[in-house]
């Protein structure tokens, strides 16, 4: 496994996130949990940033339909834009996504479309599924 992947939501979980659905205190609280395990660096390429982001790590067990929030980490953009590379491209920058996923990861081109590839297959196979979320995780941030 790569340390960092390409993390295509399916599409019927697009533009639903942690930062809309919750309140506005306790995504903060969240957001600061995440800054201070990351100690200024980003949780994935250990680049030192002042503006780390928010990224929600989820895990979908296709047998049982359910997508699981797994983390919040922080991390710089630089990486979140390779993660979420289809939204990138939609935004122009999809270059330097790959660029930085290649760099991170220490590997090809070639390499590199093969895994985007994989992902793509994977996006397509869980969009045409429903799902269920389990945000137990968050149960830490409400006791």
């Amino acid at each position: 496994m790569r340390k960092l992947n390409f993390e295509l939501v399916p599409d019927s979980c697009w533009y639903s996130n942690l930062r809309s659905a919750l309140p506005k205190n306790l995504w903060e609280i969240i957001k600061k949990d995440a800054k201070i395990r990351a100690n200024g660096k980003c949780a994935i390429c250990g680049k030192e940033t002042a503006r780390l982001e928010a990224h929600e790590k989820w895990s979908y067990d296709e047998k049982k339909g359910v997508q699981k929030l797994e983390d919040v980490i922080s991390i710089c953009h630089d990486c979140h834009s390779a993660i979420h590379i289809e939204r990138t491209a939609l935004l122009g920058d999809e270059k330097r996504a790959e660029n930085h996923y290649m760099k991170v990861n220490g590997c090809t081109y070639a390499e590199m479309r093969q895994d985007r590839s994989k992902a793509n297959i994977e996006h397509k196979r869980r969009s045409q599924m429903e799902w269920q979320a389990d945000t137990s995780w968050l149960n830490r941030f409400t006791k």
